[in-house]
């Protein structure tokens, strides 16, 4: 039980149904879809919908998506794959002709063609109940009607206003009359986005894929120098994938395979078991341990994650303990590696999560993205669409695994995630934050599992991020602690912004209860009934 001296919050608790997103109106339209006689697909497809409006600078329809879903009964989750593909004239001489030897994560070159709405139509028609026109109506009416900026959302506008104010689209649809993007507790409109998910929720994935809206977005890029065709996006298609699994603690954790970085993810839970347990869950020796498994398991990341069609991806090797137990000698307690070994491998030529749990037991682990935040900063004004920029995971280095190519997936930062224990699921969760995703997945279990927290404590914890020759800490981790690291050879940064947001549901088969947590780093809740 947390002390209820200190600053923080309980995990929320039901019986029936939960919900928990980074937004309250998300959670909201979850609980209302669900009340309605919606499933946990239906609810989380409304709550997303409607962050993509409420949360711009994290997600969007002009995204990707990743899920996992477990219905009620089954021993191993769905897993669907619903991130974008490079346009068809992105290839290393498309580059090289314009003397570009570098991507810009503010460019036209680095937006994929977008997979969420595929994936939530896909995902809507196979395994939700009321349908989009139904799931998508919280979102339009937020979209046209407006709703009140909360605090972190606010912040990631007052970030991003530089970068918005290059574009002419993402003037007109963010920027009010005065040239100001909107503060906490103002009130945003976006008209052209209701019109669009008006469109969407009657006419389906068309609506988004062909006609006015596809010819908005291809016009949109093209004037910026993109080389993207209404021909690549006639060809988007999401799928459905086999999800790849660890062992820990005698829990089954389950992830999406690459593209994404699931894969490190569980290498980093692997690595984890390696080791030894300490004895408080924000001790030095825990966090040395977690910096130094973080170096390995990233460099892992680097070398071999990429889309599995276009690269030989040695996944089985990722996932061996074997594996991890050799990586793991490689960590001294006492001292920072200065070098890292080489990959012992051969090497082959800001997000939202959502979390739901419905009345009959099905699980959905859901995660939506535009990489940074919004993106790339391009907006398709007339259709009122803030673009992604996963294509950023991409390399313009001829032989290497994400080296751009036409129709070729990028490496994939966004990972849903579900805890299983004897063919029965305990807890879909998730940890947004970009690059620190996998990361976050490992302390968060390792949290729950390892120190016996709720999923509300465990997200209450500080957080460190090492990565790139850094380790980024937060404002909660003590002096004394960030000394001590720094004596063990860590480069210590404090870091003006937290480490990503989580959301997890915690099923207690046993009592028939479940306890919710929502992250303090974002504006949202969990509710449950």
């Amino acid at each position: 039980m947390r002390d209820l001296h200190l600053p923080g919050r309980s995990a929320v608790r039901s019986t029936r149904a939960m919900a928990a997103t980074s937004q309250p109106s998300s959670t909201l339209a979850a609980i209302e879809i669900l009340q309605a006689g919606g499933n946990a697909m239906d609810a989380a497809i409304a709550a997303c919908a409607v962050q993509c409006v409420t949360e711009p600078g994290s997600t969007g329809i002009g995204g990707d998506c990743f899920c996992l879903y477990q219905p009620a009964g089954a021993e191993v989750p769905v897993a669907f794959n619903g991130s974008g593909k490079a346009a068809g004239k992105s290839n290393m001489a498309f580059f090289q002709e314009r003397g570009i030897t570098a991507l810009d994560d503010e460019s036209a070159h680095v937006v994929t063609i977008p997979g969420a709405i595929d994936a939530w139509a896909t995902l809507s028609a196979d395994h939700g109940r009321l349908g989009l026109d139904r799931v998508l109506q919280p979102a339009i009416r937020y979209a046209e009607e407006g709703f009140a900026v909360h605090g972190r959302t606010a912040a990631d506008f007052a970030g991003a206003s530089a970068k918005l104010s290059k574009d002419e689209g993402a003037k007109a649809v963010y920027f009010n009359v005065a040239g100001k993007v909107p503060g906490e507790g103002d009130i945003l409109r976006q008209p052209a986005l209701a019109a669009t998910l008006r469109r969407i929720a009657t006419e389906g994935r068309s609506a988004f894929y062909e006609g006015a809206v596809a010819e908005d977005i291809v016009a949109t890029l093209n004037a910026k120098g993109g080389g993207h065709a209404l021909a690549d996006f006639d060809a988007v298609g999401g799928e459905y994938v086999t999800p790849i699994k660890t062992d820990f603690r005698g829990y089954d954790v389950f992830e999406c395979p690459p593209n994404g970085v699931g894969v490190i993810a569980l290498l980093m839970l692997n690595l984890t078991q390696a080791m030894p347990v300490a004895d408080d869950p924000m001790s030095p020796d825990r966090l040395h341990r977690m910096i130094e498994a973080t170096r390995l398991a990233y460099r892992d990341r680097n070398a071999f994650v990429a889309d599995p069609k276009f690269s030989d991806v040695p996944v089985e090797t990722l996932l061996s303990q074997g594996y991890a137990n050799a990586l793991a000698a490689n960590i001294d307690d006492n001292r920072a590696a200065d070098l890292l070994p080489p990959p012992g491998l051969p090497r082959h030529d800001d997000t939202v999560y959502i979390s739901v749990v419905d009345g009959d037991g099905n699980a959905c682990s859901f995660i939506n993205s535009l990489f940074k935040g919004f993106g790339s900063g391009i907006v398709a004004a007339k259709s009122g669409i803030v673009l992604q920029n996963r294509g950023f995971g991409f390399v313009l280095e001829d032989g290497h695994p994400n080296c751009i190519a036409p129709g070729k997936r990028p490496m994939h930062t966004i990972i849903p995630g579900m805890l299983s224990k004897n063919g029965r699921v305990v807890m879909p969760f998730g940890v947004m934050g970009g690059h620190y995703q996998p990361v976050g997945h490992s302390w968060l279990l390792s949290s729950i599992l390892d120190h016996g927290l709720d999923p509300q404590e465990a997200m209450d914890l500080p957080r460190i991020f090492a990565y790139e020759n850094q380790v980024e800490i937060e404002n909660g981790v003590s002096d004394a602690l960030a000394a001590d690291l720094a004596a063990r050879g860590h480069n210590i940064k404090r870091v003006s912004g937290p480490h990503g947001g989580s959301q997890g549901i915690w099923i207690d088969h046993e009592r028939g209860t479940l306890a919710g947590g929502s992250d303090p780093r974002k504006d949202g809740c969990a509710i449950g009934f």
